[in-house]
């Protein structure tokens, strides 16, 4: 009679334990093997990254549809089928920041094309040769006020003079054109000279304004001093008409997209500790607040994506089919007024209190976040701006 002889068990190639799943339950090793078509590798990479599989299907829907739902399965310690609450956020919030960043761009700023109608095309409908010369003094005195500030560097300075040439020219040709005196150039004592104001910003000798920190080192100073003068060239590149007004504000705008999701991270775990310091007496645990802070802000990305994409959609079909332009108005609307209802339904179902302390609480964390997010945007754009 013949025995039988139990099949061999597969080995994981690490440990050499015998395998009962797809990973080894010693070493935790995944019995796939990394050699892979590259078409795999670019699935799993995505799988990582935004896990693209059904659990975006369970996620995304009560996401912005049932306030507090994800919140709690994660509490409740259903959290396979979701994805998970950074990941959902920084995803969103990077998805976010993109589509904004291009409805930005798409907007017309600083110079145009040929780089001189947009600054200087109020000369070309001057009616009047009064008006031509109020228009001249008028730019001549900001930049000339810029020009012979301390705190403007020398590399902006030497710019500015000829966009002063730049001025002239357009002012003495519609002038020609009205058949009228030109502007004697700025010196010659002609009555459109400007002269500079009395008050500048006080600075070094070299010309830029500087800045010293006694307890911070000096490399600290110099980047601190080097980001302060690239802030105040494009600032001055960017208020002052001339060819590179246009690169500046671009410049300005990228460096601004490109500080902000950092400062939202930042901005996470602060509001994290506003929810903990109000609810003190419910005894959560920190994790727990900034899970609720995950899942909130990852609702106001999406809703913001969404919206931007709308806007985008809007623009398309409105001039072609009003009636869809007028329906995506009212989406959009019903959408923001979702938003702050939203998230005071999502406090009180997480945090159980009574409407009237929800309300109460819902106003002030609210308020005190406005105002925190204020600063840090603030200081967002200032560090963009020195971009």
């Amino acid at each position: 009679m013949n025995e039988l002889k139990p099949s061999p068990a597969l080995l994981c190639a690490n440990c050499e334990a015998p395998l009962q799943g797809e990973f080894c339950h010693e070493c935790g090793q995944s019995i796939h093997s990394v050699l892979k078509p590259v078409s795999h590798m670019l699935e799993d990479a995505g799988d990582i990254f935004f896990h693209m599989d059904e659990r975006i299907v369970h996620t995304v829907p009560p996401l912005y549809t049932k306030p507090g739902f994800l919140t709690l399965e994660y509490f409740s310690g259903r959290r396979v089928r979701y994805i998970a609450p950074f990941r959902l956020m920084f995803v969103f919030c990077l998805l976010c920041f993109f589509f904004m960043h291009l409805a930005i761009n798409g907007i017309k700023m600083g110079a145009s094309e040929n780089g001189e109608r947009d600054t200087f095309g109020q000369f070309a409908e001057a009616a009047t040769a009064d008006d031509v010369h109020e228009l001249y003094r008028k730019e001549m005195r900001t930049l000339i006020a810029t020009q012979s500030d301390l705190a403007t560097p020398d590399v902006v300075k030497t710019g500015l003079g000829t966009v002063q040439g730049m001025v002239l020219s357009a002012a003495n040709k519609r002038l020609a054109e009205l058949k009228a005196p030109s502007i004697l150039p700025p010196g010659s004592g002609g009555e459109d000279d400007v002269k500079p104001s009395r008050f500048t910003v006080l600075g070094d000798s070299s010309g830029e304004f500087q800045f010293h920190l006694r307890w911070a080192p000096d490399a600290v100073n110099a980047r601190l001093n080097a980001g302060l003068a690239r802030l105040q060239s494009n600032v001055a590149l960017a208020i002052n008409p001339g060819p590179q007004q246009s690169e500046a504000i671009h410049r300005i705008v990228e460096g601004i997209f490109g500080v902000l999701p950092q400062t939202m991270f930042i901005m996470l775990p602060v509001f994290a500790l506003l929810l903990k310091l109000f609810y003190l007496f419910r005894r959560r645990l920190y994790v727990e607040h900034l899970i609720v802070a995950l899942h909130s802000h990852a609702f106001l990305f999406f809703a913001l994506m969404i919206l931007t994409l709308l806007g985008f959609a809007k623009t398309a079909v409105a001039g072609h089919v009003p009636i869809a332009g007028s329906v995506i108005g009212l989406v959009t609307f019903a959408m923001l007024l979702w938003m702050p209802i939203y998230l005071l339904l999502m406090q009180k179902r997480i945090y159980r209190q009574g409407w009237g302390m929800t309300i109460l609480k819902y106003g002030l964390i609210g308020m005190v976040y406005f105002w925190l997010l204020i600063f840090a945007l603030t200081a967002a754009v200032i560090i963009g701006i020195s971009h």
